[in-house]
């Protein structure tokens, strides 16, 4: 696993680049789009509250960034579709898509299996895997017809080494691992693509708190402290990785 914690993003790193974020209302996401917006990327805020994503809107707004634009869509009830709209009207308003930074997700319960839900099963796979899934496969030709595009998608630790009780969320996020590996083996031929997955680490975040509600958050790093890695894999600087796991922290001594 590697991580680009240290990496100093140059402040033009995503000038004329457009750039996908889904969970854009807040935590992570909302700080992903602020953080793409000041380094130069016109932002697509894709969200299920659209309150959320007028809020982050207007931070980027409010420092004078690219115009970005808001996308309601709530990935739970979202059909083929919705995505295959979603890839015509970004086709006619920008004719590419240089990024997607699959952030939105649902944790769903931290309980033993034998006790799990399995309507919540359901919908954590719909945000977590399929949404991503299916979104990709729409956007791909978008993707394709940028110079240089890159696709994260968020995976964690428990999608890479199981834990117990952690049940739909870990399943996930290993069919994420899965999923990056099978679409980057894919499109390694066109030199122009690159998919990986990133995991955020420990971060203050909601969703966080409601997987460790007794945990201190203050002992934690905040989606700010870890961007550096956000933008190594969202800008040029990390080209010819590919089908690769990144980590967002320093591993834990």
């Amino acid at each position: 696993m590697t991580c680009m914690i240290d990496y100093e993003a140059p402040s033009d790193l995503l000038t004329g680049r457009v750039i996908v974020v889904t969970g854009a209302g807040d935590g992570i996401g909302r700080c992903a789009a602020l953080t793409y917006a000041r380094h130069g990327a016109t932002v697509i805020l894709l969200g299920r509250t659209i309150a959320k994503l007028e809020a982050t809107y207007d931070l980027i707004e409010a420092e004078g960034l690219a115009q970005p634009a808001i996308f309601p869509l709530n990935l739970e009830g979202a059909s083929l579709k919705d995505y295959h709209d979603m890839a015509e009207t970004l086709d006619k308003e920008f004719g590419r898509v240089d990024g997607i930074l699959h952030n939105a997700g649902l944790l769903g319960r931290i309980t033993p299996f034998e006790q799990y839900n399995p309507e919540l099963w359901e919908q954590v796979m719909q945000v977590n895997l399929n949404g991503p899934v299916w979104m990709t496969q729409a956007l791909l030709p978008l993707l394709q017809a940028s110079e240089d595009a890159s696709v994260i998608l968020t995976s964690s630790s428990v999608g890479r080494k199981g834990r117990a009780f952690w049940g739909a969320y870990a399943v996930s996020k290993f069919a994420t691992e899965g999923f990056s590996e099978v679409l980057a083996d894919e499109v390694e031929h066109l030199g122009t693509l690159r998919i990986n997955t990133l995991n955020p680490g420990a971060t203050r975040t909601a969703m966080r708190k409601g997987a460790y509600p007794g945990e201190d958050p203050m002992t934690l790093r905040t989606p700010e402290d870890i961007m550096p890695t956000y933008l190594w894999l969202m800008g040029p600087d990390s080209r010819g990785h590919n089908g690769e796991r990144f980590d967002a922290q320093p591993p834990k001594k």
